[in-house]
C-alpha cells in the first residue's frame, strides 16, 4: 500500500519523541547521570542524534523515491523565503544561546551533571522579544520551505507536531526554573508567530 511507508515513518517519529521525551525526565535524566556522570548532557545528545539521524534515514528509504510535488512558481519562491529566513533566524537566535552548555560540553569542563549546573539567565531580548521559541521558529520555515517531496513534506509534519508537542513540555520546566518572570514573559510574548504575522 502506498500510505505504508507514510505510517512506518510517522511511527519512527512517535519512536524518536516518545525515546527523547523520556530521557528529557527525571528519571530518564537520573539513569543518564548514573551512565554518563558529568557527560549525562553529551550523552543525552548524542542519543537523540543517533535516533533522528536513523528516523531521517529510514524515512528516506520508505518515502525517498517518490515524485516531487508540482508546486507553482510563486509557491517555490515563497518557500526560498521560508528557508532564507529560517537560516537567518537559526543564526540570528542562536547567538543568544549558549553552544557549550546545549551541547554538554560545559558541564564537562565543570566537572558537573547537567542538573547541578546553574540555571542559565532567561534571554527575552532580541529574537526573543518577538517570539519565545525563535530556534524552533527558524527550524521550521527551514523544514516547511524544503517540503517539495512525500519525504521531505513528512519530514516538516512530523517535525512541527513534535515541536509542538515539545515546547508544552518545555514552557512547564521553564516555568520551574523561572517562576513568575517567565509567565510574565509568556503573557507578553508570543509562542511561534511574530504577533504582526497574526494580524
Amino acid at each position: 500500500m502506498e500510505n505504508d511507508g507514510l505510517i512506518w515513518y510517522a511511527l519512527l517519529w512517535l519512536s524518536f519523541g516518545a525515546g527523547h521525551s523520556l530521557l528529557a525526565m527525571p528519571a530518564g535524566r537520573g539513569l543518564l547521570e548514573r551512565l554518563a556522570g558529568r557527560a549525562d548532557r553529551l550523552l543525552y545528545n548524542l542519543i537523540a542524534a543517533v535516533h533522528l539521524a536513523l528516523v531521517l534515514w529510514l524515512g528516506m528509504l520508505l518515502l525517498g523515491g517518490r515524485a516531487r510535488f508540482a508546486l507553482p512558481l510563486p509557491l517555490r519562491l515563497a518557500m526560498d523565503v521560508a528557508i532564507g529566513a529560517g537560516v537567518l533566524i537559526l543564526l540570528i537566535a542562536g547567538r543568544s544561546y549558549d553552544p557549550a552548555r546545549f551541547f554538554g560540553l560545559a558541564q564537562m569542563r565543570a566537572g558537573a551533571p547537567d542538573r547541578a549546573m546553574v540555571p542559565e539567565t532567561l534571554v527575552t531580548a532580541g529574537l526573543n522579544g518577538v517570539v519565545r521559541h525563535p530556534l524552533y521558529l527558524g527550524l521550521l520555515l527551514l523544514l516547511w520551505g524544503d517540503a517539495r517531496a512525500p519525504f521531505t513534506g513528512a519530514t516538516a509534519l512530523f517535525a512541527t507536531l513534535y515541536v509542538l508537542i515539545g515546547i508544552h513540555f518545555e514552557e512547564r520546566k521553564l516555568k520551574r526554573l523561572y517562576g513568575e518572570v517567565y509567565a510574565a514573559y509568556r503573557a507578553r510574548v508570543p509562542m511561534l508567530l511574530p504577533r504582526f504575522w497574526r494580524g
